[in-house]
């Protein structure tokens, strides 16, 4: 059966948006160092969920975060806690302070042990997954929806591509799935719904915004971008890293090669990421970006990106229905 041109926009309406309660089901990545209250405040202006990055930064600093992005917008809002972070404990006191704080997605870890918490207060908790057996462990402890995030994605990235990943784990979970990574336009937004996610999650386009917060020559190097203009690094480290090819990705793969261990490594990724986000400097810098930016070819502001992408959303569903009949 078709869809009728009329109700296009219910088609696009998903049960993640009643959970977040959200207009469209779109959330915006957690990116340290970009995610600030700016941009999540426009995003969630714009009908959609923001997301707070905290990052490895101090609970004070992500509490400022949440007061000012109260400023910004009532609307649903949430923060992303990456939980290696040594100041994880502190970061989600500041989170169960503040009721405006409706969503909660986690990475680099299991947040069992921060659940019932959140759901006492009645946040709705949204891992990141990058496999089957995570993703039906955190439906085990009470997840609400997971993030399958796949290997196209900026940042830390797992081993499976998105187009595999997200209806795998939608067999395998009865909770909303949304899917992440290589996602910038309503293209990949009708194609995550046709593999059954309930809702996308974008960072890299969101970065190529105005209210993104960071340097313009990070955005130029996404607007400039092809689709050779990433690579993966850090394998050897647990944590691998897609980022733009650059000087800093170079020497990176020249130590990795040359045998440095996890520390060195590590010690010396440490603050690159900083370099690039707010110094711009885009060569020794980490500029962590998916492969999907060799589709994003402009900045603009954050309403007009999702408008955008609804509209383009609208067009495919309605051409498909056309071709159908």
């Amino acid at each position: 059966m078709g869809i009728y041109a009329g109700e296009m926009v219910k088609t696009l309406y998903t049960e993640v948006c009643d959970i977040l309660e959200i207009k469209y089901p779109i959330l915006q990545g957690g990116m340290a160092w970009v995610s600030d209250e700016y941009l999540v405040g426009a995003v969630s202006e714009a009908g959609c969920l923001g997301i707070i990055a905290s990052g490895t930064a101090p609970g004070d600093w992500v509490e400022t975060r949440i007061i000012e992005t109260e400023k910004r917008t009532k609307k649903s809002f949430g923060v992303n806690v990456m939980l290696l972070s040594p100041f994880v404990d502190d970061i989600v006191n500041a989170i169960l302070r503040h009721d405006s704080v409706k969503v909660v997605t986690t990475g680099a870890g299991n947040p069992a042990k921060y659940i019932e918490k959140f759901k006492s207060k009645g946040i709705k908790v949204i891992p990141v997954v990058a496999s089957v057996a995570f993703a039906k462990r955190m439906e085990a402890i009470g997840a609400d929806a997971v993030i399958a995030e796949g290997n196209e994605s900026g940042g830390h990235v797992g081993q499976l591509n998105s187009m595999p990943l997200v209806p795998q784990i939608v067999d395998a979970v009865s909770i909303p799935v949304i899917a992440a990574g290589g996602i910038a336009d309503g293209r990949g937004f009708v194609a995550a719904m046709a593999l059954g996610a309930k809702g996308i999650q974008m960072g890299t386009r969101f970065i190529a915004s105005v209210e993104c917060n960071i340097s313009m020559k990070y955005k130029e190097k996404i607007i400039s971008a092809n689709d050779r203009s990433t690579v993966v690094t850090g394998r050897i480290t647990g944590h691998p890293v897609r980022v733009a090819k650059n000087r800093l990705a170079r020497e990176f793969m020249k130590l990795e090669a040359e045998g440095a261990n996890k520390e060195q490594l590590e010690e010396f990724g440490k603050g690159k990421l900083r370099l690039a986000a707010k110094d711009g400097d885009v060569r020794n810098g980490s500029v962590m970006m998916g492969q999907c930016a060799g589709i994003v070819n402009d900045v603009k502001p954050v309403k007009d990106i999702i408008s955008d992408i609804i509209e383009q959303a609208e067009i495919i569903i309605k051409r498909l229905y056309i071709h159908e009949t």
